[in-house]
Order: C-alpha cells, then sequence, then structure tokens
C-alpha cells in the first residue's frame, strides 16, 4: 500500500479555519466528494458515526478520520491542513492541525487496514509532519506525502 494509491492530488486542501470537529469532517467529506465523487452527505454520516464509537483523532495534531462507504470501488484518501488547530477530542487533548480522511469499501478487510496502517505509522513521524505544517501548498503537500513512502522504502 502507498500513498499515490490512497491519494489523488486534487484531493488535498488547506483550509484557513474552521469553527469545530464536526464542520472539520463535513469539510472532509466535501473535499472527498470533488475528488472522487462520494455523496458528501452519505459521507459525513459515515464520519459522524465512527466517530461516536471513538474519537480518530490519533495525537500530535493528527487526526484520522475514517469509514466505509458502500459503493466506493477501492480505498482513497484525503488531506486537510489546517491553518489554524480545531479541538478534535484527540486522545492527547491537543488540536488537530493534520486531517487524513480515509475512506473504504463496505467490504475491504484488509486493504483498509494496510491504508490505515500506512497513514498513521507515516503522520507519526515527527519530521514529516513538521514538513506538512510548513508548506500550505497542496501541490507541495501531495509530493510530501507520496516521496515520504519512497524514502522510507529506500
Amino acid at each position: 500500500m502507498k500513498f499515490t494509491n490512497l491519494l489523488k492530488s486534487d484531493a488535498i486542501k488547506v483550509v484557513q479555519s474552521t469553527s469545530s470537529k464536526k464542520r472539520l469532517l463535513h469539510d472532509v467529506a466535501e473535499l472527498a466528494e470533488s475528488a472522487y465523487g462520494l455523496d458528501s452527505q452519505t459521507t459525513i454520516e459515515a464520519l459522524l458515526e465512527r466517530e461516536s464509537l471513538g474519537p480518530t483523532g490519533v495525537g500530535h495534531g493528527v487526526a484520522l478520520p475514517h469509514a466505509r462507504l458502500q459503493g466506493l470501488e477501492k480505498v482513497a484518501g484525503v488531506f486537510i491542513l489546517l491553518d489554524r488547530p480545531v479541538d478534535f477530542t484527540s486522545v492527547d487533548r491537543q488540536p488537530v492541525d493534520l486531517v487524513f480522511g480515509l475512506f473504504a469499501p463496505e467490504d475491504a478487510g484488509v486493504e483498509h487496514l494496510k491504508a490505515l496502517a500506512l497513514v498513521s505509522r507515516s503522520l507519526r513521524d515527527p519530521a514529516l509532519c513538521a514538513k506538512l505544517r510548513a508548506n500550505p501548498d497542496p501541490a507541495t503537500l501531495y509530493t510530501i506525502l507520496t516521496e515520504a513512502e519512497a524514502v522510507k522504502a529506500a
């Protein structure tokens, strides 16, 4: 599993500010709709349902909201960098500014888990997160994410 398999270059956005966790999840769903044609209403409902099981804010300013969606053919992701962090009820109680939304087909077992592991492992790297935070340009963010795996594979 690679970021290039999960993420399209137009599935990255820099958000100036957002008022709440719920508004941020709407931003994630809207980006998924524009990048992959996913229905934003269905997507937000699935994200909120998943959040009701427990927050997907994993700590250190990172959130990994994810959901399984009917009709999706392969695992897909979106990335949002926030100019100003927002409270996400994260495990470490720190606000979030790096958000990687992940969507999988309802029947995607191991592929969904591999994608979640890749994103989680990558965004635990403080150097990678610092690079992402320092580059508020979507094209640069895409390059950073996709090159990070190439460097680790070498």
